[in-house]
């Protein structure tokens, strides 16, 4: 207890520790910037900026699994760590106020580019901060930890200094984006490779839990995308076909929802706990949760920009709503981002239990092909077929009977009841 009562301090956190609600909070922020990446996309949705958002969104993810991770080996709600996350939080709004120029700098105010470089080196800086001043090593430690961001934050740096306001088709805007892109693969291939990167899980539960909250969040904040997409604050009238095509929103995320929290994602915790083994734990982590959630991640957010230009085209239309029509790269958002989400599913479920279902691989091929099919369809009608298609999968799921379900979540179960009953008895003998 009085290691806990030491001013700017770092404590350790236990095997037993669960996501705090600071971290909570944390994760809002961080979805939140996440989501603006649909923002960024929306206004031109091309392929060019798609792959620039998803360009965005893995530099973002890479910051969000860095402090993450913090969080499982050191108490967020103890110590110095809470004003980091202050901090962290601060750089990450203004990055995400600097992403509209984030490629291409606007005239007027600060240089977007160099902000959004300079917001990244601060949320980057503090986490290696955090493991050099844990490292018995520091000044190897420095140069380990510090090489992967120094290396992507010059690759940032050249792009921001290219001409700006370059066609997404020219050389110069095509180079740009190749040093993003080679400043993602600098974080996600020589960041974890680093000696004393941190990636040591020693809390299964707290790491499972983090990375299913930030899913859920971001499944709730796709919800807002439907409503904004209605632009119903503007003063737009609300119709029938509005409705509908809200509620057939709704269908779709509820069942992503149920493919990952009914039974996958108790799975991925359970496989967690029974990794004994510190580096086969550490790789799995790796494996299950930094790089294959990054793709349901951002199949969802894909989705939620597609359901919001569905929303805002049916909103928008002056004639009949019921035959309005998506436009461009509409039914690839998203349809696409189901497919993605899918897939992650499906690699999942592989790396957890060592099986793919048929069903799930139907329901993808179905949708592949159903990319193409719903092209010039009207909206509500296209976004029913996705919602069917979604829907059927999980009442699949839930009538197939399968013994690993039912194992699966009477093991979780039973689990919830036990802490439910430890934490009872303390509070009946301490408080």
């Amino acid at each position: 207890m009085s290691a806990v009562r030491q001013p700017g301090r770092f404590l350790p956190a236990a095997p037993g520790s669960r996501v705090t609600r600071l971290e909570l909070f944390y994760d809002l922020v961080f979805v939140f910037a996440f989501l603006n990446v649909t923002t960024l996309l929306s206004e031109n949705l091309k392929p060019v900026t798609l792959l620039g958002g998803a360009v965005v969104l893995a530099l973002l993810w890479w910051c969000w699994v860095s402090f993450a991770a913090m969080g499982n080996y050191l108490r967020a709600d103890q110590g110095v760590v809470p004003l980091i996350g202050a901090v962290t939080v601060a750089a990450l709004l203004v990055l995400v106020l600097s992403l509209p120029e984030a490629f291409d700098d606007r005239p007027g105010g600060p240089p977007g580019p160099l902000v959004f470089a300079g917001c990244y080196l601060v949320i980057r800086g503090l986490q290696v901060f955090v493991l050099v001043t844990r490292s018995r090593e520091r000044r190897g430690a420095l140069w380990r930890l510090s090489l992967p961001v120094i290396v992507s934050m010059a690759l940032i740096l050249a792009a921001a200094l290219l001409p700006p306001r370059a066609e997404s088709w020219s050389w110069v805007g095509w180079l740009r984006l190749a040093l993003w892109l080679a400043a993602v693969g600098v974080e996600f291939i020589l960041g974890p490779r680093a000696r004393g990167s941190g990636l040591t899980v020693v809390s299964a539960g707290h790491w499972a839990e983090r990375y299913a909250l930030i899913l859920l969040i971001a499944l709730g904040e796709s919800i807002i995308a439907l409503g904004t997409g209605a632009q119903l604050t503007v003063g737009l009238p609300l119709t029938w076909p509005v409705v509908v095509a809200a509620v057939l929103g709704v269908a779709v995320i509820a069942a992503l929802w149920w493919m990952y929290f009914d039974v996958l994602a108790p799975a991925l915790e359970q496989t967690m706990h029974r990794t004994r083994d510190a580096a086969q734990r550490a790789v799995l982590a790796r494996t299950a949760y930094t790089y294959l959630h990054l793709p349901l991640v951002a199949g969802v957010i894909l989705f939620a920009l597609g359901l919001k230009r569905y929303l805002t085209t049916i909103a928008e239309t002056r004639g009949d709503a019921w035959l309005a029509r998506p436009a461009g790269l509409d039914d690839v958002a998203l349809f696409g981002g189901v497919i993605i989400y899918l897939t992650a599913l499906l690699a999942l479920e592989w790396r957890a239990v060592r099986r793919v279902r048929p069903a799930p691989v139907v329901t993808l091929v179905a949708l592949v092909v159903a990319v193409p099919a719903v092209s010039g369809w009207p909206a509500n009608i296209g976004l029913a077929l996705l919602a069917l298609i979604c829907v059927a999968l999980v009442l699949d799921g839930i009538r197939s009977g399968d013994p690993l379900r039912r194992q699966v979540r009477q093991t979780a179960l039973e689990e919830q009841l036990a802490a439910e009953h430890d934490q009872s008895e303390w509070r009946r003998r301490n408080l």
